[in-house]
């Protein structure tokens, strides 16, 4: 059963509009400063947790008094 040109150039329309909406969604989603912001902000919260944070801390203090002692003498 043959289909006319009119309901073949409709579906044709609907894929295409189908495929751009695709699209669209696609590169909101790969957008390279939105995946910065949430790689940041993940960071952030990682780093704000106290397991985290106090050993950091701790580890630059302990850097810095080597430091301080090595050009000290």
């Amino acid at each position: 059963m043959a289909r006319d040109p009119e309901t073949i150039e409709r579906e044709i329309e609907q894929a295409r509009n189908a495929l751009v909406t695709t699209l669209d969604q696609l590169g909101t989603k790969a957008n390279p400063a939105k995946l910065v912001d949430v790689a940041k902000t993940g960071l952030r919260a990682k780093l704000d947790e106290p397991k985290v944070k106090y050993p950091l801390i701790g580890g630059a203090v302990l850097i810095g008094v080597l430091l301080i002692r090595k050009l000290l003498k």
